[in-house]
């Protein structure tokens, strides 16, 4: 099969089946997001009507609050009446319900049930008859002090004169009057005309029920007053929490969203319910999904006859564009391609062999960038590490001498021999500072010798002690780092002191991990101005000389080699004495 016949199908394959599949889809997805408009629209409407409800039903709650301590309804309500004119005229001086009706349109009227038998019935208060003592709504309000919503159907005319029917959403609730020892039943019928108004412009068919299932606001007025089982919902919507839900609604696939609301201050529970048809949301979606699918076709038969044209002109440069692509991609960075042209074609083809050279040259100056800053940074370090190891020979040697000068001037003593023993012992060590590691022995070996020359030129004034852990013997330490710890502790803390200066020097294993090094003097000590301002010089990191050159040495050397918590750590105190200690890491390659 010929190159083109082989892109054809594959056009077909790749391109053209599955758009004809995601056009399917998008069908499907259109029918959906029509659905899932509709119900978003219904759940924000019944939202907004749950909010306009609150609202409107928090009226009649106000009005109930406040008759609920009225001291003149108590008054009227509770007075035994020893006539007719006198109840008239009590009947007329009391106008809080008819003002309260004249100010609200939430409410159609406010009615009143006390056990009351001097009382008459005028449309407002009216005494209990036993058949009002019957009904469910007196009933359970005369149970709590709490406030209940319920739809009053006025099905018997002796609750009621004919022209003062209920037939609406009324608050009820009971009032108690403890210096009476009596309560009586307040009503505060809501207003039909303000729920149904509240519903008239719903775009679906909406409804408020009670916890009785009575239809208590509707869309549709004629349904006020039925039962949600008269409207034929095709589910139990009582039972049913606050969703969206899919039922058969008069034989018609349809969507019903219910929600809550529970008024304040209020036990009971209203429920929203709003229905509508599946099929009237489809007819746009599907007439847009027809005209897709009709593009969609228009569409791909263009574009397999351009595939078919386009394919033979610039298949074959693409794939060998493809191949040197393939080739940079598996690590061969030598690839070169020659495709020629000035298309976009020809273009990419010379900035691939522009990427690919200068992938190469940056590869090679980040190698021997790299190669560079390695040799340089490690001979910096070696030299540095070399020459603060060497900058304290002739510090002590000189020192060490003219001692021994002196005192073989003054004393002529023999046992100078022995004193020149031991100098020769730390010259022969200072010779192998070169090293970059000795063993912790030989370095207490040098610190016995200079402690010795030490005794020899102060006599008396200078005491020392050693105490080393054996452990630690073989131990690998950089040269020449213990001993600037003592020379400081014998030559300043002897300094303007009289009498005897004991150095004691403790070198202990902690648990086979650190080696821990401690150099006491009972010398002069120093201020805590004097060991600030020797903290901050032998910190420093700059190569001028500096008067406490063997501390920085030591303080630079174990930093360099161990990492900043393993430096100097300095404490002293005027006329007590100071202590300098450190500790080392003890690792497998710095063992002998």
């Amino acid at each position: 099969m010929k190159l083109k016949y082989k892109l054809i199908f594959f056009y077909i394959i790749v391109v053209m089946i599955p758009v004809l599949i995601a056009g399917f889809i998008l069908t499907n997805y259109f029918r959906e997001g029509a659905l899932n408009r509709a119900i978003a629209q219904a759940t924000n409407n019944v939202d907004k009507i749950k909010s306009q409800l609150a609202s409107k039903l928090r009226v009649p709650t106000d009005i109930s609050n406040l008759l609920y301590f009225n001291e003149e309804l108590e008054k009227l309500v509770n007075t035994q009446y020893s006539g007719i004119l006198e109840l008239t005229k009590a009947y007329l001086d009391y106008t809080d319900f008819k003002e309260y009706v004249l100010r609200y349109r939430e409410i159609s009227n406010i009615r009143f049930f006390i056990d009351n038998p001097t009382l008459v019935d005028d449309m407002s208060i009216a005494p209990v008859t036993p058949e009002i003592l019957k009904k469910s709504w007196y009933v359970k309000a005369m149970q709590t002090n709490q406030i209940y919503w319920m739809y009053i159907p006025d099905k018997e005319p002796q609750i009621i004169s004919p022209k003062g029917t209920i037939n609406k959403l009324s608050l009820v609730r009971q009032v108690p009057y403890l210096e009476y020892s009596k309560s009586g039943v307040l009503m505060v019928q809501v207003a039909q005309d303000e729920l149904n108004q509240m519903l008239y412009q719903e775009p679906f068919d909406t409804l408020v029920i009670d916890e009785q299932g009575y239809i208590v606001a509707a869309k549709n007025p004629m349904l006020v007053g039925s039962t949600v089982d008269a409207y034929d919902l095709g589910m139990d919507v009582q039972s049913k929490e606050k969703g969206v839900f899919t039922a058969e609604v008069k034989n018609m696939d349809s969507y019903v969203i219910i929600d809550e609301i529970v008024p304040a201050l209020s036990v009971s529970k209203l429920k929203i319910v709003s229905v509508f048809e599946t099929k009237s949301i489809l007819n746009d979606a599907n007439k847009v999904s027809k005209l897709g699918l009709i593009i969609v076709f228009g569409v791909l038969l263009v574009a397999l006859a351009l595939v078919y044209t386009i394919s033979l002109l610039t298949t074959n440069r693409l794939l060998r564009l493809s191949r040197q692509l393939n080739q940079v991609a598996l690590g061969n960075l030598n690839a070169v391609s020659r495709i020629d042209g000035t298309d976009e074609i020809g273009q990419l083809s010379r900035q691939f062999n522009y990427m690919v050279s200068s992938i190469n040259q940056l590869i090679s100056q980040v190698i021997e960038s790299n190669e560079k800053n390695s040799t340089l940074e490690i001979a910096q370090r070696e030299i540095k590490l070399k020459m603060m190891a060497s900058q304290i020979h002739p510090h002590f040697l000189f020192n060490a001498l003219e001692s021994i000068r002196m005192n073989a001037h003054l004393k002529g003593e023999k046992e100078i021999a022995n004193i020149v023993r031991q100098l020769g012992k730390l010259m022969r060590k200072n010779l192998e500072v070169g090293r970059e590691r000795a063993p912790l022995k030989e370095e207490v070996e040098m610190i016995r010798s200079y402690l010795e020359i030490q005794k020899f030129r102060y006599e008396d004034r200078l005491e020392y002690e050693i105490a080393f852990d054996a452990g630690a013997a073989e131990v690998m330490l950089p040269p020449l780092i213990i001993q600037p710890l003592v020379e400081n502790s014998v030559v300043h803390g002897l300094e303007n002191k009289e009498g005897t200066v004991h150095v004691s020097i403790a070198i202990t294993l902690n648990g086979n991990k650190e080696v821990q090094v401690v150099v006491q003097d009972d010398g002069i000590g120093m201020t805590e101005e004097r060991l600030a301002a020797i903290m901050e010089v032998i910190t420093k990191t700059e190569e001028e000389e500096h008067g406490r050159i063997g501390l920085r040495n030591v303080q630079q050397r174990l930093t360099l080699y161990y990492g900043e918590a393993h430096g100097l750590r300095i404490t002293s105190r005027e006329g007590e004495g100071t202590q300098i200690s450190f500790s080392v890491p003890v690792d497998s390659e710095w063992r002998a």
